[in-house]
């Protein structure tokens, strides 16, 4: 008997893993992109809700998990980033910083603010840190992009009963996570937007759309699959569902509900024929990232390669993107977005998104039978 359109919005094998009702994942956003609001709706609208957590201090996170355990009783995620053997390196000297800052200067210089200084790009995140800060807090699901996990995070997470999910752009990154020990893998296709999370090759050997490297992820690998990349609606989460994925992973289109921790500028841009075209970045924060190109990207595009390494070139633009989100500065903030961009739907709370989402997904896969 043909599958009924409520069967192929059952989540499956992610559900028995992680306890979820809908096999949609929220897409983790880092630089206060995030949000309580946006991860527990999600949550509770019976999806994974996630929030970025790599730029917080092991005492936030302690904070911030106990917090979204008092809004909701439903799974959520913590995210982390992985960092690369280059962003664990001493950061550059003092007349290599003032030549980077030097770049930037007529930005600063526009925006009214202070350049940072060498103790702003010093600090950093402490990855271990902040995992033992997470293994002690015990959140339902921590997931990860950029790398493998260590085995001391796959040996706690399966001691203490957490999920572990990790992220790949490439088939090999998803063998290497399975070998790994990790629970479940999100497959990130390179239409995805903000940061690009390859790991064993460059990004730009990295680079496969969503639809290729689902179905040859899914025949890779044994632990459920969750499609990411380029998914704004029911009918990406059906193709993706034919594909061989578990589940989706949508960011850009939770970027523009009401609750997401987006600046009202950024949110206003997705949606708009504007967002039909996306590049990939290096400019906001030195890791390679998917947006909408504005004039700062455009200005500065020579530049790309001379840019500082992650986190370096992301201290020295963090004045220029907070005083340009508070003012609505569209030309200078990072306007992350995947290239379905324009299929986003702006004015609307995460609960009609979803329940949008699971509507039109039925709807899709039953016409596509």
């Amino acid at each position: 008997m043909p599958a009924t359109p409520a069967h192929r919005m059952r989540p499956g094998r992610l559900g028995d893993l992680l306890g979820i009702d809908i096999p949609v994942v929220q897409g983790p956003f880092g630089g206060g992109l995030s949000s309580v609001e946006l991860t527990t709706a999600v949550s509770e609208g019976g999806g994974l809700g996630s929030y970025g957590a790599h730029v917080l201090s092991p005492e936030e996170i302690t904070d911030l998990v106990a917090e979204l355990r008092t809004r909701t009783r439903r799974p959520f995620a913590m995210n982390l980033w992985v960092p690369l053997d280059e962003e664990t390196a001493p950061g550059p000297s003092d007349a290599e910083l003032a030549a980077h800052a030097a770049r930037l200067k007529p930005y600063y210089e526009e925006l009214g603010v202070p350049a940072p200084t060498a103790a702003d790009v010093a600090a950093r995140p402490d990855y271990e840190a902040q995992l033992d800060a997470l293994l002690a807090a015990a959140p339902p699901v921590i997931s990860l992009v950029m790398g493998l996990p260590s085995p001391r995070l796959v040996a706690e997470t399966r001691r203490l009963g957490i999920a572990l999910i990790g992220t790949a752009t490439t088939v090999s990154e998803a063998v290497a996570l399975e070998r790994s020990g990790v629970d479940a893998i999100v497959a990130s296709g390179s239409d995805a937007g903000g940061h690009r999370g390859a790991f064993l090759r460059p990004v730009r050997e990295s680079l496969v759309g969503t639809f290729s490297l689902v179905p040859q992820v899914a025949d890779a690998v044994t632990v459920p699959v969750v499609a990411a990349g380029g998914i704004a609606d029911g009918r990406g989460i059906a193709a993706a569902l034919a594909l061989g994925a578990d589940a989706v992973q949508i960011g850009t289109g939770f970027l523009a509900v009401r609750e997401s921790g987006a600046s009202e500028v950024h949110r206003r841009t997705l949606g708009t024929p504007e967002a039909r075209t996306t590049v990939l970045t290096r400019l906001f924060s030195g890791r390679t990232a998917r947006g909408i190109p504005n004039r700062f990207v455009r200005e500065m595009a020579a530049h790309e390669d001379a840019v500082p390494p992650y986190p370096v070139q992301n201290a020295l633009m963090q004045p220029i993107r907070r005083a340009a989100g508070a003012t609505g500065r569209a030309a200078y903030v990072n306007l992350w977005a995947g290239q379905a961009a324009a299929l986003a739907r702006t004015g609307t709370s995460a609960a009609e998104y979803l329940a949008d989402l699971v509507t039109e997904a039925a709807g899709a896969g039953a016409a596509g039978r």
